[in-house]
């Protein structure tokens, strides 16, 4: 495992750190490589039993590495200019997890980051966390669950003005509209988040999964279809109309945007 990834295990907490501090933890092929193994294997440790996920500061994730997408466009996608986040593995940023995931969220989480998120248990914000969904503004569509966990977490009238917007919402924001469970100051963040592993930690363990396999066996109907139409239309929008051509004018306007927006 390469070093856009960090590991630590400690008081039966596993500890995942989105480690590319420098593009703003970026996802890019290494990562997204990375972090399901990293995943899967966390989900397999008897001696853990919780699974935090973090972003290097500043951010939590940035999304699709578009610098490496406009450098590297046969490299970093699939056949017909496919984005390379429509991909025949297991759906999501991560394998189907046994174990509850926290994500840590301590500053942007924009588009595949805000995925990433929402594939969480439940999320924790420092108060410097922002939240978007530009994929309307780079011209790919999601395939890592968002058209269905977004509207879970906040509605679809409030998702829905997000996906077509683009616009950021801040981590008081997320709050009120429930994206997340708490907001707490950025350098409490970790010690705050272990905590809440720890009062799961201190929990029947068996009785604890069981929990989450009953909250998504009440729910799996309309997921499983939400999933596969994501999927699906992910797939038939990428293959008429991604062009790797064009991300580097995508991602230079994505840039001026977003700065204007979280200052």
């Amino acid at each position: 495992m390469s070093d856009v990834v960090l590991v630590e295990v400690a008081d039966r907490i596993g500890t995942v750190t989105l480690n590319r501090p420098e593009v703003r933890n970026a996802l890019n092929a290494d990562l997204r490589r990375d972090l399901p193994a990293a995943m899967e294997r966390l989900d397999a440790d008897d001696d853990v039993d919780v699974v935090i996920v973090t972003g290097a500061d500043p951010a939590f994730c940035a999304g699709l590495d578009l610098k490496e997408l406009a450098s590297r466009p046969a490299a970093a996608t699939k056949g017909g200019g496919r984005s390379p986040m429509v991909a025949p593995r297991p759906r999501g940023p991560f394998p189907p997890m046994t174990k509850p995931v926290i994500g840590a969220v301590n500053g942007v989480a924009i588009t595949g980051g805000l995925e990433i998120a929402l594939n969480c248990s439940f999320l924790i914000a420092s108060d410097r966390a922002r939240f978007a969904d530009t994929h309307s503004r780079v011209g790919v569509m999601p395939s890592w669950g968002l058209t269905v966990l977004l509207p879970e977490a906040v509605g679809v009238r409030k998702a829905r003005e997000m996906s077509t917007t683009g616009n950021f919402l801040d981590a008081a924001e997320a709050l009120q509209f429930g994206l997340v469970n708490r907001v707490v100051p950025h350098e409490q963040l970790m010690p705050f988040t272990r905590q809440i592993a720890l009062d799961i930690i201190g929990n029947d363990q068996r009785g604890v999964r069981r929990m989450l396999e009953t909250y998504a066996a009440t729910t799996r109907t309309s997921v499983e279809e939400g999933w596969e139409v994501e999927r699906r239309m992910a797939t038939e929008w990428q293959d008429i109309a991604f062009d790797p051509t064009e991300v580097g004018r995508r991602r230079a306007d994505i840039m001026k945007r977003g700065r204007a927006q979280i200052r």
